[in-house]
């Protein structure tokens, strides 16, 4: 109920010169029924009530507001809100990986550097000759795979690295794709030999598809599938045609990085991955693992 001016008192209780405020008052007191009046006057709303209902009408006031303080409370952090502390030096990798075809060529039978770093599943399985599972990734059998290999693989690592930060991103896309070209040399045997940087390029596919599906409140039943779906559809599209495709390293790679994608998802990592520090240490072990990789190769 609200009381005409005429039956109120002179003086007023309450005073704000924002209108949402003077509106608040008002529902406030009407839910309680406790007669009063807003008169606005001078760009400011005066709140007036019945004698007698004063501390009453405040204490409901007080109520209302230290109740609804924090009303309503922010809304928590998006993961897609993340910006990395550096860009992505996807330009550059792909560069260094171009540079690093025109001295090593194309695949050919007596090529030294095939010969010392191309995958070779004897050398792998039986002479532990574990580097060649990192340093085939930057070898290419030609131009046309190496250029398939640097757009796609490029573009993909990009975004990917924007997700999780540039240490994180290229550790995880090394450790995963090594990790696919492991089990798909067991699986295919001593006689099986491999190049190439697509086995990080479908790792990075399926961590891709984990890390954008991470932001559904509820995940139960089908929704597991999801990434596991949109990376095989990936697969099919890009990666299961050709004559000499290896399909395993595809498939290898791609179910590698949906497992690894799972872990980048974790929350302990999605902190970390703002830390300039833990990003560093990251582009470190890239680098120490890839280079060593290759100085192992070439003793």
């Amino acid at each position: 109920m609200i009381f005409q001016s005429n039956d109120m008192p002179d003086n007023y209780i309450l005073i704000t010169d924002q209108k949402e405020i003077a509106a608040i008052w008002n529902l406030v007191l009407s839910a309680v029924d406790i007669p009063h009046y807003i008169h606005y006057d001078d760009h400011s709303w005066q709140l007036l009530v019945a004698a007698g209902k004063e501390l009453r009408a405040i204490h409901e006031l007080e109520s209302y507001f230290t109740e609804n303080k924090d009303w309503p409370s922010a809304p928590p952090a998006r993961d897609n809100d993340f910006v990395p502390l550096l860009q992505p030096p996807t330009l550059l990798l792909i560069g260094a990986m171009i540079l690093f075809y025109t001295v090593t060529g194309p695949w050919e039978k007596h090529s030294f550097w095939f010969e010392q770093g191309a995958g070779h599943g004897k050398h792998i399985l039986q002479d532990r000759e574990w580097w060649r599972l990192l340093t085939a990734l930057t070898l290419h059998a030609d131009t046309v795979h190496l250029l398939g290999n640097s757009l796609i693989g490029g573009w993909l690592l990009h975004f990917f690295c924007r997700l999780t930060g540039t240490g994180l991103g290229l550790w995880a896309m090394l450790l995963s794709a090594g990790c696919g070209n492991l089990i798909n040399t067991i699986i295919r045997g001593p006689e099986h030999q491999f190049v190439g940087f697509s086995t990080a390029v479908f790792a990075v596919i399926g961590m891709l598809a984990v890390l954008s599906h991470q932001g559904r409140e509820k995940i139960t039943g089908h929704h597991f599938l999801i990434p596991f779906m949109a990376g095989m559809a990936l697969l099919a599209m890009l990666g299961s045609s050709g004559e000499r495709t290896d399909l395993g390293a595809h498939l290898f790679g791609l179910l590698c990085g949906l497992v690894f994608g799972q872990f980048l998802s974790r929350e302990p990592l999605q902190r970390l991955r703002h830390s300039f520090f833990f990003q560093a240490i990251c582009f470190f072990l890239f680098l120490t693992m890839l280079i060593g990789s290759w100085l192992l190769a070439l003793q």
